[in-house]
This record gives C-alpha cells, structure tokens and sequence, in this order.
C-alpha cells in the first residue's frame, strides 16, 4: 500500500478493449499514471482483436460508436467492420499514449482483496502477481464463450471451432459446414462463408429479428469532405443518440410496428415459402437482442445453404444428426453459440471482505451499483458491468470511467484507504432497476436469449435512456459510501 499521506494510487486495469483504453486515457488525461493494463489477448481492442469472423461489423452506426473524445469523420460506411473498427482503437491506445502502460498476454486468474493493507493482490495465469490499490475490470460481459451441451461433440473427426476463436488457417473451400446457432456472429458470417463452402447447413433453434440497415458506403468524395468538414457525421451523430435515447426500452409502439414491418418484408425476399415461415420471428421484436443484415435473408436463395430446424440430436464423429433421425455428413462444425453473458466479474475469481467470493454475492445474479461498484469489494470498479448493456456501449462506457475517475480523485483528494459502496444503496438501485425491467414487456415475454440468470432475473439490460445513465452516474453521494482513511 502507499505510504499514509502520499498522493499516488496504484490502478490495475483488467482489459485493454474500449473500456480498458478509454480508462487509460483519461487517467493520464488526470496526470495519473501509475497504472497498468492487463490484457490477455496479444492485442489491444478487446472484443474487436478476437472476433475475427468473416463479415463480422458492429450493429451501433459508427458515428456514435466511437468516443467523443477522438471522433473519425471517415468510416467507409455507416456501420464500420471488425478491421476497421480494430485499427481505430489501435489509433486510440497509440495516440493518447496508453500503450507503454499496456501488458499483453497477461490473463488475469484470481484477484484478492487484503483488509491489512489495503491492496488487491492480482495473480495471473503464469503465477505472477500483481498489487495494486483500485482495480477496474474492463473485462464486460463477452468472455466465457457458451458451449452447447450436445452428446458427441467431444467425438466430432473434422474441423470444429467457435465463432469467436475462428480458425483462419483451415480453409472451407468445397466443404460440408454445419453453424450450430443463428444468432448474432451467424448472421454476418453465413452469407459470407457459403460463398466459398460447397454447403451450408445453418441449424437454427430459435427465428430471430435480423432487420435491414441504410449501409451504403461513403465515396471517395464523400469521405474527403468528411475530414474538411466533420459536421454532417457529427449532426449524424446527435441524430444516432436522439433515436437510440427514444427506442431502447423497446416501448415506442410506432417505431416497433416500423421495425417489425421493415423484417417481415426483407423476410418476404426468401423464396421458398416454407423456409420464408421458418425465419419469420414467433416472439415480439426486441424480446431478444435484435440483429441486423442486409445480406441474411436474400443467402436463403442460394442452392448451397440450407436451414434446419429440427433439434440437434447429436454429434458423429463425421456428422450431425437432428431428432428427426436425419444424419448430415459435414467435414467442419462451426459453434455460433454466443458467450456466458451474465458472468461479468465473476469470469474471474473474486474474493473481497471478510473472505466473500464474488460467486457467492451473485448467487442470484449479478449485482452493481449503477453497473459499477458491488458491495463488500472495495476499491473494485467495473467498466460493462452489470445492467449497462444498452445503446452504445462506448457511450456508456465514457459514463462511467467518469464515475470511476470521481472515485479515484476522492481517494487521492480526502487521503482515502478504501472505498465501498453500502448494500443500502446499491439494493434500492437494483430494485428500481428491476421494477423497470418488469414494465418493459418485450423483455417478460419468456425469450430463451442471454439477458437472464438461471434464477430468472435479467442482469445484462439497462431499462433507461443513456441520458439518464449519463445524469446517475454525474455525481457522487457520500453518504452511498463506506470510507477508511489511510
């Protein structure tokens, strides 16, 4: 711990994606920099370094998904894709220079917190340790990749692989590919590989809303009046908030009947009537996170990709075989199966106060202080937290490392040991939080999606505006707080 009355915090930064970067810069932005990013991956950019599938983009315009801070006024199109998107926050780390505090290839196994002293004591998966003061995770949400529970898989001869750890090196040319799963990473990837695979069997268990998007990108003339100019983004940027602030809650009945209309008629492009009736949805629009394609549903008229329905029975060593008896010779398994969502922290192990594991204080669902702070684990910060998934998560991320910052000056400022948000608070937050989620009633509809814990209670969805997101997390209540002095 630092010697009592010295005005340096040691920082541990778990991530070094968006909300890991975007912490760093404003550290230094605050003349802190006695911190460190550790990150597992071998490179900066969090979810944009490993999901490299092919056709994979972002579902937020770019406009806004990016930080107010560094704005680019010539994205290639309106919604940027995965190299274009990862080069960006490249741009970031290296120009608001976080990059030398940054430690790649560091995964970070266990993190406790030592009454004493005051520290978390980080250990990585090489056994090294690391102390420091304050933690903040920038770890989100998508971490544990889901793994679908199917007799045989482990038994499978040809090529497997998940969708977030693509194998770029085996090639799919000519090949028999069955994509288990048809949510998010399936339908940018789909179109892109049956273009190249022989065939494709996409084994879908749930319809899901893939509306179409205004996507055509920019020309060269175009893009260089952007950077003469950057007004129109920046209007286009306002423009992007204003819609997102007034539809996230899924409650504006007009823009819902627009979305569902605008599905059903990209739906009506598949021409076969009976694969036509198997994408169309069954649950109400935004029940499940909606996705976005131009290009999904028109793949359905290739010769070469097939949809089934029928439940996945099991895994042969060279097939795969649905409830219905039929068994599909294919050379690669794909898993489109998506990620544990509802983890976060607890991806790691956490042990707080008196001996608490993080486990044991979300045994019903992980819980935050406005997504940020949780009870009985001082000092400990969190970057997409709990209950923040909504709108642009860049947006929201900028929220709350200003929160976070408040923090940290508080510490330096009144000579602070620790601090720790009161489980008063933090349950009357939650409460409110959820008697909102239970007037959204897209979100009750019973969906089988990522946005529930076991227990039944939904700990991904912010059930507000990002402008009220913005106005909570403004200011700092004391009185919120457990405090010790150094």
């Amino acid at each position: 711990m630092n010697a009592p009355g010295t005005d340096r915090v040691r920082i541990a930064v778990i991530g070094a994606g968006p909300g890991g970067l975007c912490m760093g810069k404003r550290l230094l932005d605050e003349g802190i920099d006695d911190f460190v990013l550790l990150e597992k991956s071998d490179g900066v950019g969090g979810t944009w370094n490993l999901n490299r599938y092919p056709g994979c983009e972002c579902d937020v315009q770019s406009a806004l998904y990016s930080f107010s801070f560094e704005i680019k006024p010539d994205w290639s199109k309106p919604y940027g894709t995965q190299p274009e998107i990862l080069a960006y926050m490249e741009h970031v780390a290296e120009k608001y220079g976080v990059l030398p505090h940054v430690r790649l290839g560091r995964s970070v196994r266990r993190a406790v917190w030592d009454e004493p002293t005051a520290t978390w004591t980080l250990t990585l998966d090489d056994g090294a340790t690391v102390t420091a003061d304050v933690v903040v995770s920038a770890i989100g949400m998508f971490n544990d990749l889901a793994w679908p529970d199917i007799d045989g898989l482990d038994d499978f001869a040809g090529t497997l692989f998940h969708s977030a750890q693509w194998n770029w090196d085996h090639d799919l040319t000519g090949e028999r590919v069955a994509v288990i799963g048809s949510a998010a990473s399936a339908v940018q990837f789909v179109p892109e590989i049956r273009k190249q695979a022989g065939i494709v069997h996409l084994f879908q268990r749930t319809a899901n809303w893939v509306t179409p998007k205004i996507d055509t990108p920019y020309t060269a003339g175009q893009l260089e009046a952007f950077r003469h100019d950057p007004t129109p983004i920046l209007e286009f940027r306002r423009e992007v908030e204003d819609s997102m602030n007034k539809g996230m809650t899924f409650t504006n009945t007009e823009k819902l009947a627009l979305s569902v209309a605008a599905v059903n008629q990209a739906i009506d492009q598949v021409n076969d009537p009976v694969v036509r009736e198997k994408l169309r949805p069954q649950h109400p629009f935004g029940c499940k996170r909606p996705l976005m394609s131009n290009v999904y549903y028109p793949a359905f008229n290739e010769p070469n990709l097939e949809l089934v329905t029928e439940p996945v029975f099991r895994i042969t060593p060279h097939s795969v075989v649905t409830d219905d008896g039929q068994e599909r010779v294919v050379d690669t398994i794909v898993l489109a199966t998506g990620f544990a969502a509802t983890r976060y922290l607890s991806a790691i192990d956490v042990v707080g106060r008196n001996g608490t594991r993080i486990d044991d204080a979300w045994n019903d669902g992980a819980t935050a202080y406005l997504g940020i702070t949780t009870a009985g684990f001082p000092n400990l910060f969190m970057l997409y937290g709990p209950n923040t998934n909504n709108g642009s998560i860049l947006t929201m991320i900028e929220y709350q490392v200003e929160h976070i910052l408040g923090h940290v000056r508080r510490l330096l400022d009144e000579h602070l040991a620790w601090v720790d948000v009161r489980p008063e608070p933090m349950a009357r937050f939650n409460d409110d939080v959820q008697r909102a989620i239970a007037d959204i009633p897209v979100w009750n509809f019973g969906c089988n999606g990522y946005y529930r814990t076991p227990s039944g209670r939904i700990v991904t969805q912010w059930p507000f505006s990002m402008r009220e997101f913005h106005d909570r997390t403004a200011t700092i209540d004391p009185a919120d707080y457990e405090v010790a002095t150094r």
